[in-house]
């Protein structure tokens, strides 16, 4: 990680997570089935974020279900 921190914004289709170290993170299901974020439903058309809390979050997990996820985390 260098000083300066990185934003990154992407739409995802497949299982993966935030990863580890990530400072705030968004996701919004902006498709038309449910999605599970860290293990918790997230509606079509629902969002979820991660705030700053002064130190970097573990990785979050999150499954895709055949929904698109908007997310946006910083590094």
């Amino acid at each position: 990680m260098g000083i300066l921190a990185q934003t990154i914004e992407k739409e995802v289709t497949a299982d993966g997570e935030l990863p580890t170290g990530f400072l705030f993170a968004s996701v919004k299901n902006v498709g038309s089935q449910p999605v599970l974020v860290n293990g918790v439903t997230l509606a079509a058309g629902e969002a979820k974020s991660y705030p700053f809390v002064g130190k970097g979050y573990q990785a979050i997990p999150y499954q895709a279900g055949g929904s698109t996820l908007r997310i946006l985390y910083t590094l």
